[in-house]
């Protein structure tokens, strides 16, 4: 049998590859995967399909750094094990009911990245409106409620998402990444735990900037551009939202230079209804501290300059 691959060896529809070259890429992505650190022990499990009612996908109880060509199982789209000498994963429910519901899609990456992870477990959505890659390749990532890993209603919980969405967090468990091929299915689980890692990492740093509603057009048009589909643009983008639930958790956040307050937002997009954060960003607890301390007479200014100075004398004796 011969199926759908890309000269690079990425398997896509622009060429012919054995189903033994795919099984042999679902082991390099398994290795990827486990370097990268996303996956402990014998975590995870991705698949891909190879027709209208067959899926390769990796079988339960082997680490993902050392999965071998046999190793891999064959499943029909009820998740019945049709081929392979290991039994399949568990979780297969949830692959199936991503290729069930998007046609398009013929890979899954299911797996527990730790910085897009521990958003997931502390309930917190990884915002929009803050990282032009993550806008572009990402989009906006949802969280599924959760759901008992191996459980047929995994599946089920990720469906009012998977429309719209290639990258998805279940909530307290991991990721699940989808796409055309598996390298891309890939790349979006490297990007949705950069991503993450990069917010964790600025608030460290300091306030974080959002991008203002012209930014966002510009970069959006950009990505229609690109060839790639931007659901948020439905219906010319009205009503579309930032997602401000990780900005309104942390504390400060930086708009212009400034550290913006309850009621603070960022600008409409241009032609559309008002684009702002779904939740009021509220100041951190050292802020509203000082803010309720402070004499009448100091203005904004000042109170920033002050919240900074303690900030960076706290610091300096950690």
């Amino acid at each position: 049998m011969a199926y759908g691959a890309s000269g690079n060896g990425s398997v896509n529809g622009n060429g012919r590859v054995s189903e033994f070259q795919v099984k042999e890429q679902m082991c390099e992505i398994g290795r990827r995967i486990w370097h990268k650190g996303f996956c402990a022990g014998n975590e995870g499990n991705h698949s891909y399909r190879i027709g209208e009612n067959r899926i390769l996908c990796t079988p339960t109880g082997i680490s993902k750094g050392f999965l071998k060509p046999d190793d891999i199982c064959v499943v029909d789209l009820e998740g019945k094990q049709l081929a392979g000498k290991r039994k399949r994963t568990s979780e297969i429910l949830l692959h199936l009911e991503i290729y069930k519901a998007r046609a398009d899609v013929k890979a899954v990456v299911h797996s527990h990245p730790p910085h897009a992870t521990a958003f997931a477990i502390a309930g917190v959505d990884l915002p929009t409106c803050i990282h032009p890659e993550a806008e572009v390749f990402l989009g906006a990532v949802k969280t599924a409620k959760y759901v008992t890993p191996g459980d047929k209603r995994l599946g089920q919980s990720i469906l009012p998402y998977v429309k719209d969405s290639n990258t998805i967090l279940l909530q307290n468990h991991g990721t699940v990444t989808f796409d055309k091929d598996l390298e891309n299915a890939y790349y979006k689980l490297e990007i949705v735990d950069a991503y993450a890692r990069i917010l964790l990492l600025a608030k460290q740093v300091g306030s974080i900037r959002p991008l203002d509603g012209n930014e966002m057009k510009e970069l959006l048009d950009l990505k229609v551009r690109f060839g790639l589909e931007e659901p948020r643009l439905k219906d010319g983008g009205k009503g579309f939202t930032c997602n401000a639930d990780f900005l309104s958790r942390v504390g400060d956040v930086a708009t212009k230079g400034k550290v913006a307050t309850p009621g603070g937002g960022v600008a409409p997009l241009p032609g559309s209804s008002e684009l702002r954060p779904s939740t009021a960003v509220q100041p951190s607890p050292m802020a509203q501290a000082i803010h309720s301390l402070a004499p009448a007479q100091y203005s904004e200014a000042d109170l920033e300059t002050l919240v900074q100075t303690i900030t960076d004398q706290i610091m300096a004796t950690v």
